[in-house]
């Protein structure tokens, strides 16, 4: 897949791992950041004399850090990113929740599309089977030129069989992937899934596997179109592009298969992402706050889960529960579904989305405590003081460990929930 979506940017009939080409992305994506969009901006000008960037129909911006602002120069970041979106014709999408998932929601996640940005999270596009790759400060070239120079990467198959257990999420597949594989396994190559789990997951499943590929190592990760995939993009898509797929003897660098049937939940414990382990093994550990979103893993069938588990109970007196939808899209949609209020009422804080829960800005823990979350990092000091805890889990696990001020095994509360629910469904109306 990574081949031919490169091979058409790039104007070839064909590339090969390895090779250095020069393609044309179809989508530039940033996030106003200090030290990154603000520099881009002022370097594009004053380095390289460009007044207008070139398509500016490429581009799209978000301003999803620092919201709300709490300092005047956070303020100045987003006045010069609205000022110079509207100077150049390019759209900046404020206050509409995480950019990675809003990019997908407004149709840059296009089948067979090529799109960069500077944070390699945008990853998650790959879930749609667009080639999605964070450059870092690389992707200035693409402000400055049309087109991106890079190395074409080799492609990892990973077939993922069995079925998934009651409680088991997208999140412990992927945090399996990374204890099976190795943490630098795919070094700056793609890894593509496939394989019956994925074919069962929804796109929201697909879309935590794939913005999570850095932590192999990986450049990006993609996902073949299918059915499910094109029902999402019907009517969303920004250009017309035909779906990638790969061919029946496509090379790969490595093809590895993992069952995944007898996987139970995991929890990933600090100081590194690398560091999985069985849930079981730490049930019982106290902790005393928890985060549920990111762009990860905030999406609708995470405060589902969420509600299921907390549904008729309240968290335990002191802990601090927070829960951030990924999108404002999401967060109505939860409203609308009567899960914020099975939320609230079980004691969770409730945030607008943004990154911010995610990436450090807002400090909710202090020397000594332990945290339960679904961010993407556990490192010292992400969530406040370097001397705290993060131990990463899925939704259901972060709301169960809320109930019990403990980390805490979810998938009692949620047979319960399954229970109350068929009985529910059987009732006499």
């Amino acid at each position: 897949m990574t081949e031919k979506i490169l091979a058409r940017a790039a104007g070839r009939p064909r590339v090969v791992p390895g090779e250095e080409i020069t393609a044309r992305p179809d989508f530039v994506i940033a996030y106003d950041f200090p030290g990154y969009t603000d520099v881009f901006f002022k370097e594009t000008r004053e380095d390289f004399g460009i007044e207008k960037v070139a398509s500016p129909e490429r581009f799209v911006l978000f301003i999803d850090h620092m919201v709300p602002a709490t300092a005047p120069k956070e303020e100045e970041l987003h006045k010069v990113t609205r000022a110079w979106g509207k100077e150049q014709g390019v759209p900046v999408h404020e206050r509409e929740g995480i950019g990675h998932q809003v990019a997908a929601e407004l149709g840059y996640a296009t089948p067979g599309a090529f799109a960069v940005h500077f944070d390699g999270h945008v990853s998650q596009l790959g879930a749609f089977g667009t080639f999605a790759f964070g450059a870092r400060k690389g992707v200035l070239e693409s402000f400055v030129t049309e087109t991106l120079t890079m190395t074409v990467p080799a492609t990892v198959k990973v077939e993922l069989t069995g079925t998934l257990q009651p409680g088991v999420m997208a999140r412990d597949v992927f945090h399996h992937m990374v204890r099976v594989m190795g943490p630098a396994s795919c070094r700056f190559k793609v890894v593509e899934l496939c394989g019956p789990v994925i074919d069962a997951m929804s796109i929201e499943g697909r879309q935590t596997l794939c913005g999570q590929a850095m932590f192999l190592g990986a450049t990006t990760m993609l996902i073949a179109p299918d059915a499910k995939t094109l029902a999402y993009v019907q009517g969303r898509s920004k250009i017309a592009l035909d779906p990638v797929y790969p061919d029946a003897d496509a090379a790969y660098d490595q093809v590895l298969t993992i069952d995944v049937s007898a996987l139970e939940p995991i929890v990933v414990i600090p100081p590194s992402p690398a560091n999985t382990r069985d849930l079981k093994d730490f049930t019982g550990v106290e902790v005393h706050t928890g985060y549920l979103g990111s762009c990860a893993s905030g999406r609708l069938e995470d405060l589902r889960i969420a509600a299921d588990v907390l549904r008729g109970r309240r968290i335990q007196p002191g802990f601090q529960l927070h829960v951030v939808p990924t999108s404002k899209a999401i967060m109505a949609a939860a409203a609308r579904e009567g899960l914020i209020e099975v939320l609230v009422e079980a004691g969770a804080f409730i945030s607008s989305p943004s990154c911010d829960y995610c990436f450090g800005r807002i400090a909710t823990m202090s020397d000594g405590q332990r945290a339960v979350s679904t961010g993407t990092l556990n490192t010292p000091g992400r969530m406040g003081s370097v001397d705290s805890e993060i131990y990463i889990c899925n939704a259901a696990v972060v709301a169960a460990s809320a109930l019990e001020g403990r980390i805490a095994d979810p998938r009692p509360y949620l047979a319960e929930a399954a229970k109350a629910a068929k009985a529910a469904a059987g009732a006499p109306a």
